[in-house]
């Protein structure tokens, strides 16, 4: 009988031909395969902050990379945004979107571009960055004294992971 091929059934069978399946090695294991273990880290790490501030503040993660790449440098394109904070165009437009409803972000002709939209703060979403920067800080702190001694190493490897 012969193997269904998992890829067939999402449409990737020009990628991955028959010949090609085979039976996961044993000796592998997920778990420990690092860059599983870096996203699952860093998936969890996220998700704890952003519990924080959703509820305090109403926010999703993507609201709060945009409201705080915008605390950061100031009037950008969206373009610019999702090349700074890894994320999909389209989850950093409806970030923006919202975040534009809410009266935290403002939308205008970009000075260098304009095809652009530029995207700002305005005084009220700097103002809850503000409160949430606080939080952020004590968030790390927090996580800092969890790896102790470690800190200073994961900062040195994840430098050389994210160098360009």
């Amino acid at each position: 009988m012969k193997t269904p091929n998992p890829a067939r059934s999402r449409g990737l069978d020009a990628v991955v031909p028959d010949a090609m399946i085979a039976p996961m090695p044993e000796d592998f294991d997920l778990t420990e395969f690092l860059p599983y273990q870096l996203a699952v880290a860093a998936s969890r790490v996220s998700r704890a902050f952003a519990e924080r501030y959703r509820e305090e503040f109403g926010i999703s993660i993507p609201e709060w990379r945009v409201l705080a790449h915008l605390a950061q440098s100031g009037a950008v394109s969206v373009r610019e945004i999702n090349a700074r904070v890894d994320m999909d165009k389209s989850k950093v437009s409806r970030a923006a979107a919202r975040l534009e409803r809410a009266g935290l972000v403002s939308k205008a002709g970009h000075p260098e571009d304009r095809r652009l939209v530029a995207l700002d703060l305005t005084d009220t979403g700097r103002a809850l960055v503000a409160r949430i920067v606080p939080q952020a800080r004590a968030y790390q702190a927090e996580l800092e004294a969890h790896l102790g001694e470690d800190t200073p190493a994961l900062r040195r490897a994840l430098a050389r992971l994210l160098e360009e």
